[in-house]
Formats: structure tokens, sequence, C-alpha cells
């Protein structure tokens, strides 16, 4: 359900029924505002929408099952912690990111031959990865650079999901592939030069598919926050947020992967948090540090790009960890998930 500026939130009390949450619903739609419902393992809340005016006129309170009604301050308000106090847990296959549960991502940035990919699956799936990620459509600076297979990278990702059982994590960049890639994938990835394209923040939104969402090269936490809003906004709760290194004034890597905005994350929302350490650093030899780092600050994934032969990528060789490298790293993401209490899928 799409909404409007979400002003306050209706907590219902513990064991209120399905009627009581009904006659707060009516009551809110005949008031021409809009409710929004979650209901977590503490209890039933309902965002309310519309002019706040009329929301305080409603004798909310007053209604069989209402604990309390309060106001949400922060400019984003679905996927604040005031909205909902739980950890979303999003399942994707047999595996699940987020309230304990960690994801390892790998895969190839580009795909670039079905040889390429298969072999990429399958080291994915032998060094322990919960997810194979892989670029049908690039972003690229240069126009002139490898762009993506299209439609046949989909495809081979479709194979490669059959042939290894990993759910398949890939890119959209224009609302016109929005159905071949929601086809094709089990997760749609927002990059980081998208991020606040609102008119394909708002499309995902509308599609049964978790969306994994980049922050921006210099976007604010807030600002983050603010993007995922437009996809949550549109009914589709199943968002993880991830941290892929911001652009500063450091030469020394690719960007600054920004470690604290993961425990302020975790605070501020309750979507799960990944980190793509491979972008943040630009470097082979930066990957395992990083990625340690981010578990340790409360990642609930990680996001690593791999390929069979990184010296003959079409895109992000310099970064790209062969399938030996990454069976060692992913080895050390394990212990270091059973370090910190959670499991790993």
């Amino acid at each position: 359900m799409a909404i409007g500026s979400t002003e306050m939130m209706i907590i219902m009390q513990e064991g209120a029924t399905a009627e009581e949450v009904e006659r707060v619903l009516e009551l809110l739609s005949s008031a021409g505002v809009s409710g929004y419902v979650s209901t977590s393992d503490i209890a039933t809340v309902i965002a309310v929408a519309g002019e706040r005016d009329v929301i305080a006129g409603l004798p909310l309170e007053a209604y069989p099952g209402v604990d309390k009604v309060l106001p949400i301050l922060k400019p984003y308000k679905l996927v604040s912690r005031d909205f909902r106090r739980s950890d979303t847990v999003i399942t994707i296959g047999g595996s699940s990111v987020g309230g304990g549960h960690v994801a390892l991502i790998a895969g190839p940035c580009s795909v670039e031959t079905r040889e390429q990919l298969m072999e990429a699956a399958a080291a994915a799936k032998a060094g322990g990865a919960t997810m194979l990620r892989g670029g049908a459509y690039k972003p690229r600076t240069s126009p002139y650079a490898f762009q993506g297979l299209g439609v046949v990278g989909l495809e081979m990702l479709a194979e490669a999901r059959a042939a290894t059982g990993l759910p398949v994590v890939t890119e959209l960049m224009d609302p016109r592939h929005l159905d071949a890639v929601a086809t094709y994938s089990d997760v749609i990835q927002i990059g980081a030069r998208n991020m606040q394209n609102f008119q394909l923040l708002s499309a995902v939104g509308q599609v049964d598919r978790p969306v994994l969402l980049k922050r921006g090269l210099a976007a604010t936490i807030e600002e983050l926050l603010m993007a995922a809003e437009y996809i949550v906004r549109e009914g589709n709760e199943r968002v993880i947020l991830c941290e892929r290194g911001i652009r500063t004034f450091e030469t020394a890597t690719r960007n600054t992967l920004d470690i604290s905005a993961v425990p302020i994350l975790k605070q501020r929302s309750h979507l799960p948090v990944v980190v793509d350490p491979s972008h943040a650093a630009g470097k082979v030899e930066l990957v395992e540090p990083l990625s340690l780092a981010a578990l340790a600050a409360g990642a609930d994934g990680i996001m690593i790009e791999m390929h069979p032969h990184p010296e003959m990528a079409l895109s992000d060789g310099a970064q790209s960890l062969d399938p030996e490298h990454f069976k060692r790293v992913a080895a050390r993401i394990a212990d270091m998930v059973r370090w910190v209490g959670k499991k790993l899928g």
C-alpha cells in the first residue's frame, strides 16, 4: 500500500485481535487518511499517513485494542526503529539475512560468458556463499566499457542458480528492465549511482522481490534511509541496506568504507545492513580485514566480488578475489560470524 507523509504510529495492545486492528483501519479510512500495518514479535503497529490536524482529531486511543499513539519525528518513518523495534529478517531461498542471520554474497562484477559464470558460481557455492552476485546490466563510467549482456546475462544467472541452488542478486538500472530482472533474479540490487533515482525506487517498491539498496557515493546515512523509505512506502518491506564506501579526499583506496555507518544504521533502522568491501577498497588484499571489521561492527552480511580469473575480468579485476582466495576469506568470515554469536545463512 502506497502511503503519504506518515505523522504518527498507533501501537496496539499485546494480544489485540485482527478485528480490533481492522476497526482502527476503518476509522482511518473514513477520515481520509491511510494506515500501514506492521506486525512484529512485540506488537502490531499502524503507521498513519495524512493531514496532521485530521489525525489529531481522531479518537484513536479510545478504540479497543489500542495501547498508545505516538508521533514519528524522523523524516524516514517506516524504516525507522520507532516504527519497528525488532530486526527485519528477510528470507531468500533457503537462507536469511538480518536478526542474527548473516549473508555471504559472492560472484563476479559482470556476467561475461557462460563458462566464467558457472565456474564462479561453483566456487561461490564451494566456498560457503549463501547468494550469487553478478551484473547483467552494468553502469560504467566510460560509455566504451563493457556494459553487460542484458537478458542473455540474466538467463545465465538463472542457469547458475539452478546448478548451485544459490539465490541470485543482480542490478537494475532502468525501469524498462524491471520485468526481466524481477523474472530472473531473487534480489534486485539498486546501485550507488541510482540510490536517489526515486522513480526507480518506487518501481521496485511495487514488485515482490527483496531489494539490496547501495549507499550513494556521497550520500549521508539519512539520505540512504530516505531512499529506502521510497521503496517501503510502496509496500515492499524487504529492503537490505548496503554500505559500499563513500567518496572522500583519500586516495589510498577506491572509496572510504564507513564502518561507523553499520552500527548507526542498526540503531536507526530495523532493516538488515550488509557491507561491500570490494567496492570500498578496490584492492583484493583489503577485502578480508574490511569484511571482518564490518562483521565485528554488526553487519548482517558481506558482499564480495570473486572472479575465476581476475586478470581477465572485463570489469573490477583489481578488486576481485580468485576462487582460492575467496575460500580462505570465506572461512575467516565464517569464524567471525560464530564469534559474534550469529549464524551464516
